[in-house]
């Protein structure tokens, strides 16, 4: 994979996290470099899933990564939710 591929595929998982953390209520913990792991791991659980359908951009199939991300960011907001915070 060239590194500018790379970086096509690292900007569309963060904005499909972006749209994923719109779509399901609840907040990610973290801020944008966790939104756009949650991104990379959405785009890689729900291209695994859910194959590769719907229109693509820069070699990501956007349907399958915004569910992938969507249930990331709902289980991630779950599992902040239900940890103390420090103070």
């Amino acid at each position: 994979m060239e590194i500018l591929t790379f970086i096509l595929f690292l900007i569309v998982a963060a904005a499909c996290a972006y749209l994923a953390e719109v779509l399901v209520p609840g907040t990610i913990p973290g801020g944008f470099f966790t939104s756009a792991i949650v991104g990379i791991i959405g785009a890689w659980v729900g291209s695994s899933v859910m194959g590769s359908f719907g229109p693509s951009l820069a070699g990501v199939a956007l349907i399958p990564c915004i569910l992938g991300s969507a249930i990331l960011v709902f289980l991630l907001g779950l599992v902040s939710r239900g940890l103390p915070r420090r103070v």
